[in-house]
């Protein structure tokens, strides 16, 4: 009798040792192909990222970087002449005409900036747009020279007007000429929009002040 319930008993034993070995093996075969699934997956997904990454970031090229590197000094010798004009101007009409150069312009300085730092690039010294002799931007995109900066800080009245918006034009077209070089190389798009406002706004500026100047 003892003999038969040892039977009994190592045959349980046998039969549950075997469904363990088969639901581990089950479960080995699913962890295995969950595991290639899973694996599957995470490598769809790794292979996916480096093209949404550049998306997320704001692609952008050289083009992008030499356009707000330009255009950061350019503005602030704009906003430096502007800036002249409350107590030299004669004409209300180009005092108003300078403040709007300014309100417009500033706030791009501080976006073309921020851009350069996003990137990892340096942003043009605060000086830049004064000391032309340390970047090589003299007579370059419209840039006004030392001698004719000095000239308008000496002006007044007319004298003023006219040097202000004779200079002032050839500054206007020289951001025109670099924002078209934007458009057709950058490939940052906020760059590119920014290019398209400045083309827009300051080609309206140039017939304005020739017509100020009375050419118009």
């Amino acid at each position: 009798m003892k003999r038969k319930r040892s039977l009994v008993r190592r045959t349980a034993a046998a039969v549950a040792a075997g469904a363990a070995a088969l639901t581990l093996a089950a479960c080995g075969g699913a962890d295995a192909g969950g595991s290639a699934g899973h694996g599957g997956h995470i490598a769809s997904a790794s292979a996916s990222a480096p093209a949404s990454a550049p998306a997320s970031q704001g692609r952008h090229n050289a083009a992008d970087v030499a356009f707000a590197k330009g255009m950061i000094p350019h503005h602030r010798q704009a906003v430096e002449m502007a800036d002249l004009a409350p107590e030299r101007a004669g004409s209300p009409e180009v005092e108003k005409l300078a403040a709007e150069i300014k309100k417009a312009q500033d706030p791009e300085i501080r976006t073309l900036s921020g851009w350069l730092t996003s990137w990892g690039e340096e942003v043009p010294a605060d000086d830049a747009a004064t000391d032309h002799s340390t970047h090589g931007m003299e007579g370059m995109d419209g840039m006004m020279t030392d001698q004719e900066m000095r000239g308008l800080e000496d002006a007044s009245g007319e004298a003023f007007d006219t040097a202000f918006l004779e200079l002032m034009i050839k500054h206007h077209e020289g951001a025109v000429a670099m924002a078209r070089t934007e458009q057709t190389d950058g490939a940052h798009a906020p760059a590119k929009k920014m290019a398209g406002e400045i083309i827009t706004s300051q080609s309206a500026e140039i017939e304005r002040m020739n017509r100020l100047l009375g050419k118009g």
